[in-house]
């Protein structure tokens, strides 16, 4: 029985050959993977791993019994990053390589062709772990907070100094500003903003106003006081 079931499976595959070949490459190593030992474990892989092969001491590797169709090769590895690749396994055991980048479409492939066998080269070294920065005194002067920290110290210090040349009734209205703004703001911190915002007021928009009540109050009682006239007259 065994021997007409192996007869049957001879027979059966020469009416239905299975085209298969070794995908078979190279990584070229160079000054930024100088050997397999800092290459660390790696592998080749079609397709995300549906087909691999190691990676031996010389660089070399070879994906055994890959069948026809397209795959995308990488290079699995931790530190390193290689470039992707196209391989195209045709009908008659030809196979073809052609660049890829990650997301774009298989079809209609890309017309230049790369060489065969595969060399792969180490194109940059992962960085996992970058150092902090080191104190930078330009970057801390540039910051708008230390600006204005720097501004206000100097407005201190130099306040005196203006005051002193400052001529007399420059220096009073300039006194008479700085009692405002204090009253200002003893008013909103106390909640009262209409006395606060009429404390910004010039002396000039109050007086017209006690004017014109002083003035009121005046009409008000002569017109009382000629009532009363006319009210002794009548009698």
């Amino acid at each position: 029985m065994i021997p007409f079931i192996l007869h049957l499976l001879g027979i059966l595959s020469l009416l239905f050959p299975v085209h298969a070949v070794d995908v078979i490459g190279r990584l070229q190593w160079n000054d930024v993977c100088p050997g397999l030992l800092e290459l660390g474990p790696s592998k080749v892989v079609l397709d995300n791993g549906r087909r691999s092969g190691n990676v031996v001491q010389d660089g070399s590797f070879t994906i055994y019994d890959v069948p026809t169709g397209t795959y995308i090769l990488s290079v699995l590895t931790h530190d390193f990053v290689f470039d992707q690749l196209r391989i195209d396994v045709l009908q008659d055991a030809i196979v073809e390589v052609r660049p890829y980048l990650p997301g774009t479409p298989l079809n209609p492939p890309v017309p230049n062709r790369l060489q065969y066998p595969l060399a792969l080269t180490p194109r940059t070294k992962h960085k996992y772990f970058v150092p902090p920065d080191s104190f930078n005194m330009l970057g801390m002067l540039k910051s708008p907070m230390v600006l204005m920290m720097v501004f206000t110290g100097a407005m201190v210090l130099a306040m005196p100094y203006l005051m002193k040349n400052m001529d007399p009734e420059a220096l009073e209205e300039f006194k008479e500003q700085q009692a405002k703004v204090a009253k200002m703001q003893s008013a909103m911190t106390n909640g009262d903003f209409k006395s606060g915002f009429s404390a910004l007021l010039p002396a000039g928009d109050e007086a017209p106003k006690e004017t014109q009540s002083s003035s009121t109050s005046t009409g008000t009682s002569k017109g009382s006081q000629g009532s009363k006239t006319r009210g002794k007259k009548r009698k």
